[in-house]
């Protein structure tokens, strides 16, 4: 069974990722994605944390800054690779 700092790290990054779809749009493929995007980057950002022995706003074990940043920026660079292209006059 998760502790409650792995099931409060996976809600946040469920919520990190809806607000991001909210905000930028799109189906419920690219919902799927943000949510991928989201959680994998959350994962890093808090791996990355314990790694660097950052302190900055845990929660407990979890490294909720870092894991915080690591989500929005998985979150931008999926939105950049999948936007549509621009039509070039």
């Amino acid at each position: 069974m998760p502790g409650p700092s792995v099931v409060f790290g996976f809600l946040l990054a469920t919520f990190y990722g809806s607000t991001f779809h909210f905000v930028s749009g799109g189906d419920v493929r690219r919902l799927a994605l943000f949510f991928l995007a989201s959680w994998i980057g959350f994962a890093l950002g808090h791996i990355t944390g314990d790694l660097l022995a950052v302190e900055l706003l845990d929660i407990g074990p979890l490294n909720a800054l870092n894991a915080s940043l690591g989500s929005f920026v998985a979150l931008i660079v999926a939105r950049m690779l999948t936007r549509p292209e621009q039509s070039r006059i």
